[in-house]
């Protein structure tokens, strides 16, 4: 299979997470307001569904390595595609947040199998370069998302969005099976006892470079994440926004993703991924604290949008960059060492979304400076990655 159509497949499987995370943003005031609860309560749906994607990748990723990618991406789409269903016949919010849990399940199952296959089919520069082209075109999905939400809002009623969810899995299984598994080299699975699917963990979390960049990674999606559950109270109840408005700024935010990915992609062609990343979050950092600085100030909403745009465009070249380097070690454990990244990408930045949704308050102040801070630990470890992946080619 060509690199592009590949690209193209694992790029509509990776789309599941933005469209499960940003298409009922738009709804949020209309949910809340359905089921009786407060803005915030509804942003713990978000918070419960990437808490779910995360920590259920620990068993997705090695169930990956031993039982073949085919079965375990399929069988979560399956699960994914149900469980949105129910999502959209919830009466309350516990309800709600049950099967958002579950989805986050199923789409865990998805997401764990997309970095194992890359793995699985090329290593290095080239996985960078095939993770750039993932992310360039499952850009689309996050761009499309609120706009696909406000869509559907304006036809019908919220749980649309996630009959729409509903939909796309299914489609997804059947494109899946018909295109891309058949000419896929065959993967080897893993035969060891069952106790390694606890031991190979073990050799993942050992080693100090792979822990650097699943660091980063954590942190530097940490911070967009808090953006993402704020971001329709921050453009629709803070600067008071239309539901339009507030999806054209969203997609903004992609569009300068694209944009760093495709010179991302150029420019590793003559330079080394570890970098490129280091660069990335350094001006992502330097985003970061503009941001700050426009909302202490209070400063109009375009200038804020500004600095949040080039602060989540950044994620458009630290993420490939960022996940080449960490599946680098790991050839025969893809499954694992990408569980254990999603896992603790999406674990810890679904508590630290909670968290701000919790004690933000009704502010704009502490959302954009638990961004920056996030994105501060992001800086100290990125500045040693270069020396680090070189201190491994030296011991071969």
């Amino acid at each position: 299979m060509s690199q592009f159509r590949l690209a193209v497949l694992l790029g509509m499987t990776v789309a599941l997470g933005p469209l499960a995370l940003d298409a009922y943003l738009p709804a949020f005031p209309d949910i809340a307001a359905d089921l009786g609860v407060g803005l915030g309560d509804i942003g713990l749906t978000l918070s419960a569904y990437v808490g779910a994607l995360g920590l259920a990748q620990l068993v997705g990723g090695p169930l990956s390595d031993r039982y073949g990618r085919q079965l375990i991406l399929l069988g979560g789409l399956l699960v994914f595609g149900c469980a949105a269903f129910m999502v959209s016949r919830a009466a309350s919010l516990d309800e709600m947040l049950f099967w958002r849990v579950v989805q986050g399940i199923g789409g865990a199952f998805c997401a764990v199998s997309v970095p194992a296959i890359v793995r699985d089919t090329t290593n290095g520069q080239d996985a960078a370069r095939l993770f750039g082209l993932i992310g360039l075109i499952m850009f689309i999905a996050p761009a499309a998302a609120p706009s696909i939400g406000a869509l559907l809002l304006a036809v019908g009623e919220w749980p649309a969005v996630f009959l729409m969810l509903t939909g796309y899995a299914v489609f997804l299984g059947f494109v899946l099976k018909l295109v891309m598994f058949h000419r896929l080299p065959v993967h080897k699975p893993v035969t060891t006892p069952l106790s390694t699917l606890v031991t190979n963990y073990a050799l993942v979390l050992s080693h100090r470079t792979t822990m650097r960049f699943v660091g980063i990674q954590v942190l530097c999606f940490s911070a967009m994440l808090v953006f993402i559950t704020h971001a329709s109270f921050i453009y629709q109840e803070w600067f008071g926004l239309s539901k339009g408005h507030f999806s054209g700024l969203f997609a903004a935010n992609v569009g300068m993703m694209a944009v760093l990915n495709l010179l991302n992609r150029r420019l590793l062609l003559s330079y080394p991924s570890t970098m490129l990343l280091r660069i990335g979050v350094l001006v992502q950092f330097a985003a970061m604290l503009a941001l700050v600085a426009t909302a202490w100030l209070g400063a109009p909403y375009w200038v804020v949008a500004g600095c949040i745009i080039v602060g989540v465009g950044c994620m458009g070249a630290i993420i490939p960059n960022n996940m080449a380097n960490a599946l680098e070690y790991f050839p025969h454990l893809g499954g694992t060492a990408s569980a254990l990244l999603g896992a603790t990408q999406f674990t810890f930045a679904g508590i630290i979304s909670a968290l701000s949704a919790t004690y933000a308050g009704d502010a704009l102040l502490p959302i954009v400076l638990t961004m920056a801070i996030c994105s501060l630990g992001a800086v100290t470890l990125a500045l040693g990655a270069p020396r680090a992946v070189a201190r491994e080619v030296e011991a071969g």
